[in-house]
Formats: C-alpha cells, sequence, structure tokens
C-alpha cells in the first residue's frame, strides 16, 4: 500500500474533543500570540492542528497546534466563525514519537533573516504602508520596525518619521555651569 500524508484527510472535529498534550516545551509569548489571532481572524485557519486519536477516550490529543487551538479556546469571535470546529490531521503514533513529532514540528519552524525582514519592511514602507500598519500586521512593536529599518540602511524608510526637539541649554543652565 503506498503511504499517503495525513493532510490529505482533514476532518472538522468539535473543539471539545480536543485536548493539549502534557508534554509540549513550546511557549509563545503574548506579542506573537496576538499576531497568530490576527493571522486566523484575517486568513482562517490554514493548517489544520495535528492529533492522535484516542479511541478508548474518544478525543483527539495535540501532537503541534497546541496554539492555533488556544486561539479558538480564548476568542469568542473565531469560535463562533468556525462554529466550534477545529481542522484536525490525525497521525496514528505511539507516545515516544508523538512526543519525537511534537518537536520536530517544533524544532523545523526556524527563524526569521534579519536582513531579509529589513527588506519586507522596505517593501512594506515603499508599497505606502505605515509603520503603525506594520506593527499590527507582523506583530511587531516600533522599535522592531525603526531597527530594521536602520538595518536596510535607506533614509527614504525615514522620510515620514518626526523627530523631537532637541535639547537647548537654557540662561539658568550656562549660570550653574560658573
Amino acid at each position: 500500500m503506498e503511504y499517503e500524508s495525513p493532510v490529505y484527510h482533514v476532518i472538522a472535529v468539535p473543539i471539545e474533543k480536543v485536548v493539549a498534550n502534557t508534554y509540549n516545551p513550546n511557549a509563545v509569548a503574548p506579542p506573537e500570540m496576538r499576531l497568530l489571532y490576527e493571522s486566523i481572524k484575517a486568513d482562517g485557519y490554514t493548517m489544520p492542528i495535528v492529533c492522535y486519536y484516542s479511541k478508548l477516550k474518544d478525543i483527539y490529543v495535540i501532537v503541534d497546534g497546541f496554539h492555533r487551538y488556544r486561539i479558538m479556546l480564548e476568542h469568542k469571535d473565531i469560535y463562533e466563525r468556525e462554529h466550534g470546529m477545529i481542522p484536525v490531521s490525525v497521525i496514528n503514533k505511539p507516545l515516544d514519537q508523538r512526543m519525537a513529532s511534537t518537536i520536530r514540528h517544533n524544532r523545523a519552524r526556524g527563524m526569521h533573516d534579519v536582513n531579509l525582514m529589513g527588506n519586507i519592511v522596505k517593501e512594506l514602507q515603499e508599497l505606502g504602508r505605515s509603520d503603525d500598519w506594520i506593527c499590527k500586521h507582523l506583530g511587531m512593536d516600533k522599535d522592531e520596525v525603526l531597527r530594521l529599518k536602520q538595518i536596510t540602511g535607506l533614509t527614504a524608510l525615514f522620510k515620514d518619521v518626526r523627530f523631537g526637539k532637541a535639547w537647548r541649554p537654557s540662561d539658568e543652565d550656562e549660570q550653574e555651569e560658573v
């Protein structure tokens, strides 16, 4: 029999039948969780939650996708829009293999290259997107956007930045030095 990847058999499962595993070491910081919420709100669920199905308990135990699962649990608007159903891809493996799979999924996501992120910020600026838009849609704070602009080295990225007035000594400051 030819192997067929589980993703070709995604099913909609009531979220009440999905449970977290007890071994996931992955944590997502609040800014990234807000970005994940914005992503799911804007794009919907584009990746299924990977689960193991326990016939004995009639539940789906998460292998990968815990944070996508949390978004539906914690955001009523997403729950209602999805009618309480979450996309699940089922793998049938023993616990040790599921644990290894969880770690592989977590570690395979990689990290963003700073220079490439700087180029994305540059292109978004050239397309007329504001720093606020970039912050909201890319899950960055203003300091991060500023640092990425600095990396690209293009002064055009700062054309709309308002700089504060420089400090100027008053007569009283000059008198104190004497």
